[in-house]
């Protein structure tokens, strides 16, 4: 359940902005990622693959279920990638059936090229906040985060819409 705090007109006001800030960051972010894209040769699904091997190894069925591919996509995915040197694929020592899919050198290269100035100046605003601000940030990105997933999940359930 959300708790509202209150509803003056400056508050009306205020939350709108948040919301049109909102989709214009949604908007910059995709544009920016689709120019990184363009300029490494790669498509959404190749970029949202590298993105999620930016938080460790994955499996191959990870990856399919992440990106919405079906196995076949994402093993012709791995081997584009794997082929361009931006990926390894490992069998896991756990488990000899799994493969394990890493980032490579290149890519953690490539990522901060394109990505560690925005890192670095993402890190210099976030020092403008005091913590009780950064909390409340916090608390606002997960609950939107939160809202945006349980949207995708809803969406993805319902019957397709007739073109």
């Amino acid at each position: 359940m959300i708790e509202t705090n209150s509803s003056s007109e400056d508050r009306n006001e205020l939350a709108a902005e948040i919301g049109l800030a909102i989709m214009q960051w949604q908007d910059a972010t995709q544009a920016y990622d689709e120019a990184v894209g363009a300029r490494l040769g790669l498509n959404m699904a190749e970029r949202h693959c590298i993105g999620l091997l930016h938080g460790g190894p994955q499996s191959a069925g990870a990856i399919a279920t992440a990106t919405g591919l079906t196995p076949a996509a994402v093993t012709a995915l791995i081997d584009r990638l794997e082929a361009r040197g931006l990926l390894t694929r490992t069998r896991s020592l756990e488990d000899r059936r799994k493969v394990v899919i890493e980032a490579t050198e290149t890519t953690r290269e490539l990522s901060a090229r394109y990505y560690g100035a925005i890192a670095r100046e993402g890190e210099k605003v976030i020092a403008t906040f005091s913590d009780a601000e950064l909390a409340t940030i916090r608390r606002f990105v997960t609950a939107a985060l939160d809202l945006q997933r349980d949207q995708l999940v809803r969406l993805k359930a319902e019957a397709p819409q007739p073109r």
